[in-house]
């Protein structure tokens, strides 16, 4: 079989092909393996766009909540346990160990 497609193969416009699909795949600059990996690259970039575009739209409905004073007091007092004058504060933590 190979002695019938001999000739095409050793034409040295054929090898010369071959030798520059080779060159392109593995050694040059711009070969196909770098093109790959710059656009696996790419996909984990607009991951991460899209998870910091969803992470602006909380901080900025949590922005807005803050603009409520009432709001604004209650997220004050669950997170920083900020209380009013003459006001007892009583933290309430369960034990989670059995």
């Amino acid at each position: 079989m190979f002695k019938k497609y001999k000739k095409y193969f050793l034409n040295r416009y054929v090898l010369i092909l071959i030798g520059f699909g080779v060159w392109m795949y593995f050694f040059d600059d711009n070969s196909v393996r770098i093109h790959n990996e710059l656009n696996k690259d790419i996909d984990k970039l607009d991951s991460s766009i899209e998870f910091y575009k969803e992470e602006i739209e909380k901080d900025k409905k949590i922005i807005n909540d803050h603009k409520d004073p009432e709001k604004l007091e209650r997220y004050a007092r669950e997170t920083y346990q900020m209380k009013k004058k003459n006001e007892t504060l009583y933290i309430i933590e369960y034990d989670t160990i059995e």
